[in-house]
């Protein structure tokens, strides 16, 4: 019988926050797979679980894989655990969740806190709709791309940074954004955590002059919203003038005008064949 993959959250910072239903789930698997057994060793030492790791992490994540997948399609059941967070977000996780659904294996989640919901709720940015980014490539290409492709994203991002990239980060985001608003949280649910609500251009100048710790989670207002034009029947058979200036005929110019100001076409063309 095939054992099941479950996909287990830990604490992003604070232990307090590992849920029962995880702390249960870890003790009746047979084996737990990973990102750093250093750190998935202290949670187990602080709620007694004792069960067999195996590391699994971006640099052993292809042969790590094909060993853990073999042991669940013998009957083992495993739970996948990152450092902090859930497993699969902006994670290797994500490649054992690939594989063992392609095998055909069970994979479950045991929910847990995240950073990235956690820092939406802490900014004071609209949280209606939002996009999650991730980590900006270091690659120059890649980066590039990935700025250019949010120049015009309305919804309010959500970005992870390592405190060594963090100055970087701010710079090419207000290079490529403008002045917008931005939370910057940093270590959240540990001692020292904090949130820096502020905008990039005072964040670029902020860190350039101190010491940077801790790991963090930017959250920055999208694009302005462009309001759109309000037409009346006057102002839609205005602009239907505009398109027979351009060549169209009395007839197509209405129906264009129609379908860029919702007025009825009947109603442009009235007003237009009714001009002398």
């Amino acid at each position: 019988m095939t054992g099941t993959l479950y996909v287990v959250g830990t604490p992003i910072g604070n232990l307090s926050d590992f849920s029962p239903r995880a702390a249960e789930c870890l003790r009746n698997c047979d084996f737990i797979a990973a990102e750093d057994t250093r750190v998935t060793l202290k949670l187990l030492n602080r709620f007694d679980i004792k069960k067999p790791l195996i590391s699994y992490f971006e640099h052993n994540r292809r042969e790590r894989g094909e060993i853990i997948l073999a042991r669940i399609l013998g009957g083992e059941n495993c739970a996948l655990v990152t450092d902090a967070g859930m497993p699969a977000i902006s994670d290797p996780g994500q490649d054992l969740v690939d594989i063992c659904l392609a095998a055909g294996v069970k994979v479950e989640s045991v929910p847990g806190p995240t950073a990235f919901a956690t820092a939406v709720a802490l900014s004071g940015l609209p949280s209606g709709r939002f996009t999650f980014e991730g980590f900006l490539s270091v690659n120059k290409p890649g980066r590039t791309e990935h700025l250019e492709s949010i120049k015009d994203e309305k919804r309010t991002m959500v970005f992870y940074e390592a405190p060594h990239k963090l100055l970087r980060t701010l710079k090419d985001l207000y290079a490529c954004l403008g002045d917008r608003r931005i939370a910057i949280i940093k270590e959240l649910t540990k001692i020292h955590e904090s949130v820096d609500r502020t905008t990039l251009k005072k964040a670029c100048e902020k860190y350039e002059n101190i010491p940077i710790k801790g790991e963090f989670v930017l959250v920055i207002e999208g694009a302005p919203q462009i309001a759109e034009e309000e037409f009346t029947a006057e102002s839609a058979a205005a602009k239907a003038r505009e398109f027979i200036k351009d060549g169209m005929s009395k007839n197509e110019a209405a129906k264009s005008a129609a379908k860029l100001s919702g007025i009825k076409k009947s109603d442009i063309y009235k007003i237009l064949t009714e001009e002398k």
